[in-house]
């Protein structure tokens, strides 16, 4: 997520409720929170990003509240472990440092999970263990977090950035057992780091979103890397976006996640459906903004969008696949900024702060029923 937001503190959270429905009755009414998972291991007050791989229908998230990565059910909505051994939220004048607290971004890679954590580097997970546990530490040469990973499971290579640091930088590491650190791109153009990357099998590329160029975030767009030359190739400008999540969709459109809107941008909300094949904006959803992470559901052929930011309060937004039309906003709750969901259960997951709906902080389950 990117760097300039402050987030909320406990305190903060235990007074605000729900935010209004943002018109929910104008779109798919049927789609609402429909369960609550608690996490035994305690509150998840402070956490980043998570990812559902769709073969097992294993959801996971960075829970930086407990300093693990967590494991959900996501055929029956129920927490099934953790993995320890993350740094955790880690404080800064008092308040939360988005730049060196983890884990952060994750992702599965065949029989593991890789997850960024704030100390600069990478913990790789071994699920075949019983229970899963950490198995090697990469470290990127970074002083600040490694955040969000990408796969190209093509050629065995996962792309990470520190987007913290200074400059911006990436790393190119090999899946295989040794995990060694292929090569580096750096990206001082960058100035508000290189957020959620994806990689597109048909081009042989990466393609990762970047909030803002040469500090202006109207002038931030998406990035594209080559893995075998490891160099960046180009940055395709979207205007009045300042990019943050990113995931593919149907045939060659990718959701760009905005954080327009938010509070800070002087950008009006947007959520950007993109061609990654013509490299030409397709739409420009002006119903919801101010989001981190993004998320397709190829079972219901929807776009879901982590919107913290949106004007009028926190909303899980919702947007049709097949037309790129806005469907409906879903209240969510305070500093909500992280979405997955599964395509065979069709539920959408996001981690929510205490509210009304969840006295200690829960993962919200949203669905059709």
């Amino acid at each position: 997520m990117p760097r300039k937001w402050t987030g909320f503190t406990a305190a903060t959270v235990a007074v605000i409720v729900f935010a209004s429905p943002g018109g929910a009755e104008a779109g798919n009414a049927k789609l609402k929170q429909i369960g609550t998972i608690s996490n035994p291991a305690g509150p998840i007050d402070g956490f980043d990003i998570s990812f559902v791989d769709q073969k097992t229908q294993r959801y996971y998230l960075a829970d930086r509240s407990n300093k693990s990565v967590d494991v959900f059910d996501a055929k029956t909505d129920k927490f099934i472990g953790s993995t320890p051994g993350f740094v955790g939220v880690t404080m800064k004048n008092g308040k939360p440092d988005n730049d060196t607290s983890g884990p952060d971004g994750v992702v599965v890679v065949g029989n593991q999970v890789w997850a960024g954590d704030g100390d600069s580097t990478i913990k790789v997970i071994d699920l075949k263990a019983n229970p899963p546990k950490i198995i090697d530490t990469i470290n990127t040469g970074g002083k600040k977090r490694s955040d969000e990973l990408a796969i190209d499971s093509k050629d065995g290579i996962v792309l990470a950035f520190n987007n913290a640091d200074e400059p911006t930088f990436g790393v190119f590491i090999s899946t295989k057992p040794d995990h060694k650190i292929l090569g580096k791109v750096e990206v001082p153009s960058a100035t508000d780091g290189v957020e959620q990357s994806v990689f597109i099998e048909k081009t042989g590329l990466f393609y990762s979103s970047v909030p803002e160029w040469e500090k202006d975030n109207n002038k931030g767009g998406v990035a594209v890397f080559d893995p075998k030359t490891m160099k960046m190739l180009r940055l395709i400008n979207i205007p009045g976006c300042q990019p943050t999540g990113l995931m593919q969709g149907p045939g060659t459109n990718m959701l760009v996640g905005c954080a327009a809107g938010q509070d800070g941008t002087k950008l009006q909300p947007a959520t950007v459906v993109w061609d990654w094949k013509t490299e030409k904006v397709v739409n420009v959803v002006k119903e919801v903004g101010g989001m981190d992470e993004v998320w397709y559901d190829s079972g219901a052929n929807k776009y879901y969008t982590a919107s913290r930011g949106q004007p009028g309060g926190p909303v899980l937004g919702v947007i049709d696949a097949k037309t790129n039309k806005w469907v409906v906003n879903v209240p969510s709750a305070p500093g909500a900024h992280s979405v997955a969901a599964d395509s065979k259960s069709k539920h959408a997951f996001v981690p929510l702060t205490a509210n009304a709906a969840c006295q200690k902080s829960c993962i919200g389950v949203y669905g059709e029923k």
